[in-house]
């Protein structure tokens, strides 16, 4: 049987909140309030907030509590919040840096090393965002979005950007993407003080030549 609700008490970071019935008196077979877990949710492209209306099917874990199964939205859809579209511009803009960094490089303009670097903080941002991801699936330890936060804005934001793609992990809440957003812009400012002005470019020369 599916019933209708309203979200309540969601926590967009942990992924779970629960589920009140709409309209009525609550029905004897009909907890009071069901746990409500994203991974049960039939789209991928929406993340849930307090107030939303679901319908639902009930289920009851091996512990014996009452969850809601086999989520839908009511009037709210996939065009609304298109991560897939955010996510594939955000790798585009990422393989341009890339290519450009390159040429730079390429041109004598800066050090082999700051493109190694790159790519070795990318990396390494990308495996932090698969653990994560895995953490959140097996309700495991996960990594504080402090981190993947520093990864980025230190230079490994073109491998946060691939891994919202592929993984399509933090790719949706809003939060995190207006600070993602925030971090490439200052590393990219940053990049370019240190590329193209006379100050910066004696910054990197110092280091380069100790």
């Amino acid at each position: 049987m599916r019933y209708q609700g309203e979200i309540t008490d969601w926590k967009d970071d942990l992924g779970y909140g629960f589920v009140v019935l709409n309209g009525g008196d609550t029905p004897n077979t009909h907890p009071q309030r069901a746990f409500v877990h994203i991974k049960q949710f039939s789209s991928v492209s929406l993340r849930p907030k307090n107030g939303d209306l679901i319908t639902y099917e009930l289920s009851i874990d091996k512990n014996k509590r009452t969850f809601a199964k086999n989520i839908n939205f009511v009037n709210r859809h996939s065009i609304q919040n298109n991560p897939n579209k955010h996510s594939a511009l955000g790798v585009k803009f990422s393989l341009i840096f890339c290519a450009l960094l390159a040429v730079t490089v390429l041109a004598g303009w800066a050090p082999l090393a700051l493109l190694l670097l790159y790519l070795g903080l990318s990396t390494l941002t990308f495996i932090n965002y698969a653990l994560d991801k895995s953490a959140a699936k097996h309700n495991l330890r996960r990594t504080p979005e402090s981190q993947l936060h520093l990864l980025s804005l230190i230079g490994g934001w073109p491998g946060a950007a691939l891994a919202q793609s592929i993984l399509r992990h933090k790719s949706v809440k809003k939060e995190f993407q207006v600070m993602f957003c925030f971090t490439v812009i200052m590393n990219c400012a940053a990049m370019g003080w240190l590329v193209y002005s006379q100050s910066g470019a004696s910054f990197i020369s110092a280091i380069v030549n100790g």
